[in-house]
């Protein structure tokens, strides 16, 4: 049996985190979850994620920030990353693709949407670990 693909979250606000956790669970993810920048590294160190869905706006390190130090660092460089932001003018989605995301979602998002992009952005399912 294939092991599930594991999505780290990093969302402060409890009620989006909520949600994409529960959409993402339904769906047949493992997810873990952070609500800071600062919580994520310690998370991705730990527990490698397949995936990231990371909000821009966070207290202390933003997302762009914390997404330009993985994509910098050849042990995370690889692991998706999704934008999630309530930032939704055309300039938040270029910085945010600029700075390493594979994909931009506004806030709110649909959970079709949300596990469409994500199922997208981690490509084809492995066979078997």
């Amino acid at each position: 049996m294939a092991a599930r693909q594991r999505i780290l979250i990093v969302e402060d606000d409890p009620a989006s985190r909520l949600l994409a956790t529960a959409t993402l669970e339904h769906d047949g993810f493992d997810v873990v979850t952070a609500s800071s920048a600062e919580d994520a590294i310690g998370v991705i160190d730990h527990d490698r994620p397949d995936l990231i869905l990371m909000d821009i706006s966070l207290p202390g390190m933003d997302g762009l920030e914390l997404t330009r130090k993985l994509k910098a660092d050849r042990a995370t460089a690889a692991i998706p990353v999704v934008a999630l932001t309530a930032h939704t003018m055309p300039l938040h989605e270029r910085a945010a693709l600029a700075a390493g995301c594979a994909a931009f979602l506004a806030k709110p998002v649909s959970p079709a949407v949300l596990s469409a992009e994500v199922r997208a952005c981690l490509g084809p399912p492995a066979k078997q670990r």
